[in-house]
């Protein structure tokens, strides 16, 4: 039987746990900001859509007893490029140097009509 684990603050819009424990790893699934219990609409707000990812994702974190620093992934995926430099921005204060491995991308579309989603992958 897997690990798995889930945050009562970040809820599920599919059948997917919020993360997955391999042993040395943890997978943790994508997050956006409608994944919130509270969601609200942030249209356009990329800086609050992408707070409320990590939000959403350290409160996973918290449950299988991790922090910041135990991340050696993460994935953004973007529905419009034009949003890096203010993604980025709040991307940094999330971490601390040195940092994670990441990958960027921008993508047609994001589930609920997002506008970012994160996953991250964490070393215990």
């Amino acid at each position: 039987m897997r690990k798995t684990y889930n945050a009562e603050f970040a809820q599920v819009s599919g059948p997917y746990s919020h993360a997955v424990d391999t042993g040395d790893y943890i997978y943790f699934s994508g997050q956006t900001a409608k994944n919130a219990p509270d969601a609200r609409d942030m249209t356009g707000d990329i800086a609050a859509q992408t707070q409320q990812c990590f939000d959403n994702l350290f409160e996973v974190m918290k449950e299988a007893n991790l922090i910041s620093d135990d991340v050696i992934k993460v994935n953004v995926y973007l529905t419009n490029m034009d949003d890096f430099a203010v993604m980025n921005e709040v991307y940094e204060k999330q971490f601390t140097a040195p940092f994670p491995a990441r990958t960027c991308i921008a993508v047609l579309a994001l589930p609920l009509g997002a506008e970012v989603e994160i996953e991250m992958i964490a070393k215990k």
